[in-house]
C-alpha cells in the first residue's frame, strides 16, 4: 500500500483510576477517498463496558464503507441485550471534502480550521442500547489543514479549546493533553486527533 494516507491520526487513551480496562474502544481507516473514525464509550467502566464498545467497533470496522446514519444503526441493533454504549462517528469524503459525523450521548467533536477554533457537537442525548432511535447526521466542507477531534466524557471541551491546540501537528496535542491533564483524570478518557491534508502530487 502506498504511503499517501491524506489523514494523520494520533491517539490518547488512559483507564479509569484503578480499573484494568478501558471502557472505551475506537477504529479508524482510510482507504479508497475515504476516512472512517468512530470511539464508543461503554456505560459505567471495566470489563463489560469494554465489551460494549468492542461489539461496536466490530460493526463499524465491518461496515465501514456504509454510510453514517447505517453504521449507527447497525451498531444499535448489535447491542440488544448487552451494556449500552454513547458513539460518534465521523467520515472523511476526501473525493468530494465533505464530512460527515454522528453521535449520540456525549463522545464531542471540535473542528480547528488554520484560523479559530470551533466546537461543533450535535448535543443528542441518550445512549445506545438496541432500542430503534433517530440520528442526526450533520454535513460541512473539509478545509485543507482541517483538524478533527474527537473525545469521549474524560475531556472536557473547554481543556481542549486552550489556543495551544491551534496549528500544531496531532501528535503534539495529543502529547500536549497528556503532559497537562493526565494526572487529573478520573474518568476512561480518549482523546483522538486527526488532520486532513491535501493530496500531493
Amino acid at each position: 500500500m502506498q504511503n499517501s494516507h491524506q489523514v494523520e491520526v494520533s491517539v490518547f487513551q488512559k483507564a479509569k483510576k484503578g480499573n484494568y480496562y478501558c471502557g472505551d474502544s475506537y477504529f479508524y481507516h482510510e482507504s479508497d477517498g475515504k476516512f472512517i473514525c468512530a470511539l464508543a464509550d461503554g456505560l459505567g467502566s471495566g470489563e463489560f463496558a469494554k465489551e460494549s464498545s468492542q461489539v461496536v467497533m466490530e460493526v463499524i470496522r465491518d461496515n465501514k464503507d456504509d454510510s453514517v446514519a447505517s453504521m449507527m444503526k447497525k451498531s444499535n441493533e448489535k447491542l440488544v441485550g448487552k451494556r449500552g454504549v454513547v458513539l460518534g462517528i465521523l467520515q472523511l469524503d476526501l473525493v468530494s471534502k465533505r464530512y460527515a459525523y454522528s453521535s449520540i450521548g456525549n463522545i464531542g467533536l471540535m473542528t480547528i480550521t488554520t484560523n479559530s477554533i470551533k466546537k461543533r457537537n450535535i448535543p443528542q442525548v441518550g445512549y445506545l442500547s438496541g432500542y430503534d432511535r433517530p440520528f442526526k447526521v450533520m454535513t460541512d466542507p473539509i478545509e485543507e489543514d482541517m483538524i478533527f477531534v474527537m473525545f469521549s466524557d474524560g475531556v472536557t471541551s473547554k481543556e481542549i479549546s486552550n489556543s495551544y491546540f491551534l496549528h500544531q501537528e496531532v501528535s503534539h496535542i495529543t502529547d500536549t493533553f497528556a503532559y497537562l491533564y493526565q494526572q487529573k483524570l478520573d474518568d476512561d478518557t480518549t482523546l483522538i486527533a486527526m488532520k486532513y491534508k491535501k493530496e500531493s502530487h
